[in-house]
């Protein structure tokens, strides 16, 4: 993972070794909103996310809000690869949405993910919504793909070794749930995984 802090008017953009990432990639950015902004920021962030979520190669973006106590707000916005982010962080729209919000935030933490820590990401934002809900969704990816798996391929590899075999799914079932079915269904249930508040 890379991590930069970043005052308000100073916006990080991917490190070279995530710009160069062949898979998806993750950014979170956190945000500490001033009390009498969050409306203002709440229309800004909308207005950014559907931006993002224009961008070829982007694969979903969602908006963490703060809970009791807090002023903390989490943009997270995913891409296929680190070109795609490149292109989207390098784009005039997200420059000039940048300019727009500095008065209304005091602090900006910017997090990079690439590849298989991009799923672990999504599992686990910093404000995610009741976690029963991911574990649902989490379980029922797993069956789907295990079913499929031993309906479809294990007829076809009973004669390999155990071990050999074990491999063959825990493989099948990793990429997967990684690459495919988990990042299609957080899209799916955004609204269910994390409801408003």
């Amino acid at each position: 993972m890379q991590r930069r802090n970043r005052a308000p008017s100073s916006p990080v953009d991917a490190p070279e070794a995530v710009v160069a990432a062949a898979e998806p990639v993750t950014v979170t950015v956190a945000r500490d909103v001033r009390a009498d902004q969050r409306e203002a920021f709440e229309r800004w962030a909308a207005e950014v996310l559907g931006m993002a979520a224009e961008f070829p190669g982007n694969l979903g973006t969602s908006l963490l809000r703060p809970g009791p106590g807090s002023t903390r707000y989490h943009l997270v916005y995913r891409f296929a690869d680190g070109e795609s982010l490149a292109r989207w962080e390098r784009s005039a729209q997200r420059r000039a949405a940048l300019q727009r919000v500095e008065h209304l935030t005091d602090r900006v933490d910017y997090a990079h993910v690439a590849g298989l820590d991009t799923f672990f990401t999504a599992l686990t934002p910093s404000r995610p919504g009741p976690r029963w809900r991911m574990t649902v969704l989490t379980v029922a990816a797993v069956f789907a793909i295990t079913l499929a798996f031993s309906l479809l391929v294990a007829p076809h590899v009973t004669g390999w070794p155990l071990p050999v075999r074990l491999l063959l799914s825990a493989v099948v079932v990793v990429v997967l749930l990684g690459y495919v079915v988990m990042p299609a269904l957080t899209r799916l249930f955004r609204g269910w995984l994390h409801p408003r508040r």
